[in-house]
């Protein structure tokens, strides 16, 4: 069995793995990455949020994914029957930026790591670990390659970046039941042969089918449309008893805007089912490991978070190692669980509130008070850390509070 050494291994090649390993690799730390996948791959999460952007900035990955033309994404329209609310994110609360991208994640993953590898990172595909242990922050980790070679990594600190494949939470007993009910999801892609013009056939929309219950649409800049429906998992099951494409044609079927649309379209695959997708683990973090973006938390596809959290974590993991391997004192608890903590709470009150209806209530009140909706945009956008905003700090009590207010005003 060969050896290698590093002072960094990261697990994934998703966002959240390519956003650290280049953070690190630009400040001079010796960084390998291993993929258990072959590029380019489907995967979910194809809706992103401003916040993202900061991060591809910083660490010098924007120009890549900026030459490929993904669609942009300006903001988002949620639409409840014929009623209809939309956010635009260049009219938010907090500064930050005003766009970012709907992308389809095979593309956008490849564009993300064949930049790490061109600056120079060890980026291995198709590597999947088997085990690994520690000596206090040191680690030995065996992978295996394709034709089933064994090697050993050393390194000083593990980033897990594995997203759904939660390597270290599997291996090191760390996963726990999330806070969230358990919802499930059916998506594909179509070739969007009906789209209309403009503004009406680009923006993402999220449909509401019942309060629990919703339909999104994300187009493509290639002519393709991701379509997924989402719901409690009993709902989601009951849609179809044979697969999963009749159960996602079932689900467009109830909906009124999009049955024109999309009733009678081709799925470019098999519809896939993600099945109670919600995560949560123990602790973020240990001697010698961090565990980054799905690989630790998901919380729900209904806000687009989950690129969002993922590079959040990433970079933020890599700043801490960086500073760590300076000589520096880092506090895990607070600066990389208690930070993450109180972004993730945020997101998490709203995607609570979205499927008890109160912030349904918010979305489509009439008149609409600019003021709140500038306030909750920002929320949107991903700047869930700007305490400024009272829909940040006061999160778990406003949108229960104005939900009850504008009841009690109906009923009066």
């Amino acid at each position: 069995m060969t050896t290698e050494s590093v002072d960094v291994l990261v697990i994934g090649a998703g966002p959240s793995g390519c956003v650290s390993a280049s953070y690190l690799h630009n400040n001079g730390v010796s960084v390998k990455v291993v993929e258990k996948t072959k590029f380019p791959r489907l995967v979910v999460g194809e809706s992103l949020i401003p916040r993202v952007m900061d991060h591809f900035d910083e660490v010098g990955l924007f120009p890549a994914l900026d030459a490929m033309n993904f669609e942009k994404k300006l903001g988002a329209r949620f639409i409840r029957g014929e009623e209809i609310c939309v956010f635009d994110f260049s009219d938010k609360y907090s500064e930050g930026w005003d766009w970012t991208w709907q992308v389809p994640r095979a593309d956008f993953d490849n564009t993300l790591a064949q930049e790490v590898i061109k600056k120079g990172v060890d980026l291995e595909f198709e590597s999947e670990v088997i085990s690994l242990s520690f000596e206090g922050k040191n680690s030995t980790t065996v992978i295996k390659d394709k034709d089933g070679n064994l090697k050993e990594i050393k390194a000083k600190f593990i980033i897990d970046s594995s997203g759904y494949g939660r390597v270290l939470p599997r291996l090191l007993d760390l996963d726990t039941p999330s806070k969230l009910d358990p919802h499930s999801s059916i998506f594909t892609h179509v070739k969007d042969v009906n789209r209309p013009e403009g503004e009406e056939g680009t923006l993402i929309s999220f449909d509401i089918l019942e309060t629990e219950v919703w339909l999104w649409v994300i187009p493509f800049s290639n002519g393709n449309t991701s379509l997924g429906v989402v719901g409690p998992t009993t709902f989601i099951n009951s849609l179809s008893d044979k697969n999963n494409a009749e159960a996602l044609r079932n689900a467009i079927q109830l909906s009124d805007y999009y049955i024109k649309r999309f009733g009678n379209v081709d799925f470019l695959f098999d519809p896939v089912k993600l099945e109670n997708y919600s995560r949560s683990v123990k602790k973020m973090y240990g001697d010698g490991f961090a565990l980054t973006g799905n690989s630790s938390e998901f919380l729900d596809p209904v806000f687009s978070s989950g690129v969002a959290f993922a590079t959040e974590s990433g970079i933020l993991a890599a700043k801490l190692i960086h500073k760590e391997f300076k000589g520096e004192t880092v506090d895990w608890e607070t600066e990389f669980t208690g930070y993450m903590k109180s972004g993730i709470g945020v997101f998490t009150t709203y995607v609570k509130e979205w499927y008890t209806g109160n912030l349904q209530t918010l979305f489509f009140h009439q008149p609409e008070n600019p003021d709140v909706k500038r306030k909750i945009c920002a929320v949107l956008a991903g700047y869930v850390w700007d305490e400024s905003n009272p829909f940040v700090k006061k999160h778990d009590n406003v949108i229960k509070n104005m939900a009850h207010m504008i009841n009690m005003e109906k009923e009066t």
